[in-house]
């Protein structure tokens, strides 16, 4: 079962490409090598003033923790703590997988 977790994070539109490059390169220098990481994606809204959203997939709940708890977390969220619950645009969703298709 894969465990997923999405924050929706609101963008000013004349803010978006410095975020979209930010964040880009965040997730370049701190999620290589996390341990259980599966994937993870920024998706950019289609509707305007509609909020980003960066999806993670782990391969469990524990994962996720591991990783909240870890210096790459900490090196990507600016030094901030792994508090239960909160991203940078508000709460963090989380799931876990009941069907798939595909790789």
């Amino acid at each position: 079962m894969v465990y997923t977790v999405m924050n929706r994070i609101d963008v000013p539109a004349e803010r978006a490409a410095a975020f979209e490059e930010r964040f880009t390169q965040s997730m370049n220098q701190t999620l290589h090598g996390v341990v259980g990481l599966v994937g993870a994606r920024l998706l950019r809204p289609r509707t305007a003033g509609a909020p980003y959203v960066a999806v993670m997939e782990f391969t469990s709940e524990d994962a996720f923790t591991a990783w909240r708890e870890s210096e790459s977390f900490r090196a990507a969220h600016g030094g901030a703590s792994g508090g239960a619950g909160q991203g940078a645009a508000g709460v963090v969703e989380a799931f876990d997988t009941v069907a798939a298709v595909g790789a």
